[in-house]
């Protein structure tokens, strides 16, 4: 009788288990965050968006954004770098809680994740070096020479769309050193890294971009069915009524990307 009474008592508390198990997994992402205290935010060293400062701080308009959307929340910020390439694995195993990056809003990314509104336009770009650049002003120039991409990204989605010869890189930043460095002839990064990051005044003065490959817009990615989405599209409207989202932009020089 007792082992009856223990086996009946030990399937009760697996039905418990199981029932709280699942109102977990429908729990909304905002209380998910809430309750944990922290955003976890997806990067990868990407000037003007995400990059550290001297004192390993990370800063850039994706990274200042991102912080005032964790106050919004009433939590704290924690920024996580990713391999470009797993992200949605990232994201759907909750390794972070968004994907805030300069993330190109393409068919794959909104099949994989809930993505927020558009806030900036951008171009993936070919980076090669100043002294040849008159040689490879259009994509068709471009076709014999051996470009580093980062992997995942729409770079190199340019790449292949372009038939282009490429090795995958773990960041855009890798790729212009591999530029640099002439191990690689050539690299396609986003046009607002590209602003930012080579030509005069510079730590890439001896690079320059060229041929624009494509047009594109940024946005945020969440889990599928995330509610935080909704709360970050209202967010982002209240910085753009406020003037905040302006002022961070001119701070970090892509004011003119913004989208109204």
């Amino acid at each position: 009788m007792k082992k009856i009474i223990a086996l009946v008592m030990a399937l009760a508390l697996l039905v418990v288990f199981a029932g709280c198990g699942k109102a977990d997994s429908k729990k909304a992402d905002s209380e998910y965050v809430k309750d944990k205290g922290t955003l976890l935010v997806g990067i990868t060293d990407f000037a003007p968006m995400d990059y550290q400062d001297e004192n390993k701080e990370w800063i850039g308009f994706d990274a200042d954004m991102a912080k005032l959307f964790a106050d919004s929340l009433g939590v704290k910020i924690e920024f996580v770098e990713i391999d470009w390439d797993n992200k949605t694995m990232e994201l759907d195993g909750k390794s972070i809680d968004c994907v805030w990056n300069g993330m190109t809003l393409d068919d794959e990314v909104k099949a994989a994740m809930a993505t927020s509104n558009a806030y900036c336009n951008n171009a993936q770009v070919v980076i090669v070096k100043a002294d040849v650049a008159d040689k490879y002003k259009t994509a068709e120039d471009c076709k014999k020479l051996n470009f580093a991409v980062e992997a995942g990204s729409a770079g190199m989605k340019m790449a292949k769309e372009n038939g282009f010869k490429f090795t995958e890189v773990k960041d855009q930043a890798t790729a212009l050193t591999e530029v640099a460095s002439g191990t690689s002839d050539a690299a396609i990064i986003d046009s607002l890294m590209a602003a930012a990051m080579v030509g005069e005044g510079t730590g890439y003065a001896n690079l320059t971009y060229t041929a624009s490959l494509n047009s594109e817009e940024y946005g945020v990615g969440f889990r599928k069915g995330s509610d935080l989405v909704e709360k970050l599209n209202a967010f982002f409207d209240e910085c753009k009524e406020n003037g905040k989202m302006k002022e961070i932009a001119e701070k970090y020089g892509v004011q003119a990307a913004l989208i109204d």
